[in-house]
């Protein structure tokens, strides 16, 4: 199984955890890592390049750290841009049948991330309007990897938690059910 792991995230060299993600993925067979900031410093994507990557995996993994409950805006114009009407959705539904995941990171903890706490909301809730995308272009929607900075306090801390994302990438999931099927 071929995997896209599309890296959103505006200074990759600052950050501990998604450089740490990076560097355990990146030399390894049947993953393509793919930055879009160093890609597109000026914001211009190649739009059918993109398209073509897509077609060439049969999953696609987008990295990137928890932006004000968001994508980071790169990852944004990404959508907006490349997930096409006619090709990703009313039309062709290029991407059809493929698997999109997201691995997430964030500043807090899993605690804040629960109704009572801090952000009154899980992740998994935050991210539903990525659920909805994967519904809509009809790909079948991975579990969420998510990875807490504040548990992150070793290096041997980020160094199983890159073991766990390596694993995350290489697991098969089963699907049992999409509206569109």
């Amino acid at each position: 199984m071929k995997t896209l792991v599309i890296i959103a995230h505006p200074d990759i060299n600052q950050s501990r955890i998604n450089a740490h993600l990076k560097q355990a993925i990146i030399n390894q067979p049947d993953i393509t890592v793919h930055e879009l900031y160093r890609e597109y410093p000026d914001e211009s994507i190649d739009v059918q390049y993109e398209q073509r990557l897509l077609e060439d995996h049969d999953r696609t993994i987008f990295q990137f750290p928890n932006y004000w409950y968001s994508y980071p805006p790169l990852l944004k114009k990404w959508f907006d841009d490349v997930l096409e009407r006619g090709w990703a959705f009313k039309g062709r539904y290029a991407l059809r049948g493929k698997a999109f995941g997201v691995a997430i990171s964030s500043g807090f903890t899993p605690e804040d991330y629960r109704f009572d706490g801090h952000h009154r909301h899980t992740i998994e809730q935050i991210m539903a309007p990525f659920y909805a995308t994967c519904n809509f272009i009809r790909t079948k929607s991975l579990p969420l990897f998510k990875t807490f900075e504040d548990l992150m306090v070793t290096e041997a801390d980020l160094d199983q938690q890159a073991q766990k994302y390596l694993e995350y990438l290489r697991q098969s999931f089963s699907f049992h059910y999409n509206a569109w099927e």
